[in-house]
């Protein structure tokens, strides 16, 4: 999984336990609904086209059909903000939704949201480890589609209620690391295809031009900017994370791309990481630090009470910039973080 800056920083909710729910647990029997493993390839054909059952095979090698094209969907944040960018709309979401200002109670959306209405969508859980299986169930779902950081684990369901959760559904994932951003792009696309979108609109090639002619521009300023190292950071309250560049997305093809990448040397188990302590934090020299920007993790107006941070030659520099470490995988929005990265760089100069 991705830096557990986060995970670790947000207070785990407890979820609705199944005795708890009237009639829960005969809901879940009548739903029934599952997975079946299968030998078909890639996305069918786009929905609209379609009058019958409906399939995609996902990420997992896993051929998820049902009677008909999905349309009371539930998705992970990310994911629903991104087919929402390809033209499908859902029903419901869990993961990072919004944030709440602890004293107007106003919520607004979080940086995974995208462009999601929230108050439009049904939020079933917000934090790491809530997922409100009842409200799951009132929505009557056609599948579940999140994102997969480790082959089978489905990303914000959690794991002590994923036995009861896809009972009620099939499900869906797709690779959100392990894959470079291209190819990830792609089975977005597909599986947005399969679902009723035109990836062939106008709107959709725009965005995938824009997204092309970034990469194309940061590759050409990579070439010229070898000697700037760049360093890949998270920071929590006790723990500063240098995550390796070879298994995040838009980590790897910034490598493709050419970007000289700081490359931790000892990783934890997860083997996502390096953690530091604030007196080690300048472990590696790196002359620009994409520090990661999500809802929990520490950023650079609160790491200016950390002295080593505060000393760090990018930071003294101010070449500190923010890293949108779970992309929502559609052109439109990953476009924009190849060109903040690009302009990054062309400013940025040695100073470790």
């Amino acid at each position: 999984m991705p830096s557990t800056a986060r995970a670790t920083s947000l207070t785990r909710r407890g979820l609705l336990a199944a005795g708890g729910a009237l009639g829960l647990g005969a809901a879940l029997a009548a739903c029934g609904g599952g997975d079946e493993k299968g030998k078909g390839g890639g996305a069918s054909a786009p929905a609209s086209a379609k009058s019958g059952p409906w399939e995609f095979k996902d990420d997992r090698g896993t051929l998820v059909t049902t009677k008909a094209v999905p349309k009371n969907i539930v998705a992970f944040t990310g994911m629903a903000a991104a087919l929402k960018d390809f033209g499908v709309e859902v029903t419901g979401v869990f993961g990072p939704t919004y944030v709440e200002d602890p004293k107007t109670k106003e919520k607004k959306p979080d940086v995974q949201a995208g462009d999601l209405d929230i108050a439009k969508v049904k939020v079933i859980g917000n934090v790491w480890g809530e997922f409100n299986i009842e409200e799951y169930l009132k929505l009557q779902p056609e599948v579940l589609i999140t994102d997969m950081w480790e082959q089978n684990a489905l990303w914000y369901v959690p794991e002590e209620q994923k036995d009861k959760i896809l009972k009620i559904a099939p499900s869906v994932a797709l690779w959100a690391a392990g894959k470079s951003m291209p190819a990830v792009l792609q089975r977005h696309a597909d599986l947005a295809a399969s679902l009723g979108a035109d990836v062939q609109s106008a709107k959709v090639k725009q965005d995938k031009a824009r997204f092309e002619a970034a990469a194309e521009r940061l590759r050409k300023v990579a070439q010229g900017k070898k000697d700037i190292k760049v360093l890949i950071g998270s920071g929590a309250p006790d723990t500063f994370y240098v995550s390796t560049p070879v298994r995040p997305t838009d980590t790897l093809f910034f490598q493709e791309l050419g970007i000289t990448l700081v490359v931790p040397e000892k990783l934890d188990p997860s083997g996502w990481f390096e953690l530091l302590s604030w007196e080690n934090v300048d472990k590696y020299k790196a002359d620009v630090i994409l520090l990661d920007n999500r809802t929990g993790t520490l950023q650079p107006e609160q790491l200016k009470a950390k002295p080593t941070w505060a000393a760090l030659p990018a930071v003294k520099a101010g070449q500190v910039f923010p890293r949108v470490t779970e992309p929502v995988y559609s052109y439109a929005k990953c476009a924009p973080l190849l060109e903040d990265l690009a302009t990054a760089l062309e400013n940025a100069k040695k100073v470790s």
